[in-house]
């Protein structure tokens, strides 16, 4: 039996793996900090977050990662929550939107809010009873959890929140 083709993207080299990773914390990083966090990282910052991960060395990769999960005292948060949202029940692969971690009124949006405002049927199904379940690292967070406590805590190494809607067996 060989690859799964239909299943997994086969990736042809480390090298893509490594340029799609960079590529994703880029992306992150300017969703966050209008990208100003990873410009000013110099190359071999770069590769150390990237051999870090890599080489499952927590302490190298977190060195760099580190300064990309921070923001200034003054602000609340990220300027946006780089997220993406999955489902099995739907065609599209995910769902991605600018959603910021804060509301006008100064009130931190929970993920609850975000589910609301993105993809209202994971939480609010027509007869009442919830029908999904929300993942995040294979735990389910409560909906009343902040976004941006969310987004610094479990985030995965690309920095992006990554969020699995799961239908509930029924009976």
């Amino acid at each position: 039996m060989g690859f799964p083709e239909k299943d997994l993207l086969h990736c042809p080299s480390k090298d893509t793996i490594e340029a799609h990773f960079m590529s994703c914390v880029k992306e992150a990083d300017a969703l966050k900090h209008k990208s100003q966090v990873i410009n000013e990282m110099q190359k071999k910052d770069h590769k150390q977050l990237w051999m870090g991960l890599h080489n499952d060395r927590f302490d190298q990769f977190w060195a760099i990662n580190r300064k990309l999960m921070e923001y200034p005292a003054e602000e609340s948060g990220f300027r946006y929550i780089p997220f993406r949202i999955y489902q099995t029940t739907t065609e599209r692969p995910f769902i991605q939107k600018l959603f910021r971690p804060v509301a006008t009124d100064g009130q931190l949006h929970t993920l609850g809010d975000l589910l609301k405002e993105v993809c209202p049927s994971a939480i609010a199904p027509e007869d009442g009873e919830r029908k999904n379940q929300v993942m995040i690292h294979g735990i389910e967070p409560m909906l009343e959890t902040p976004l941006q406590w969310l987004s610094e805590h479990l985030s995965y190494p690309d920095n992006f929140l990554h969020i699995s809607i799961i239908p509930q067996p029924t009976d």
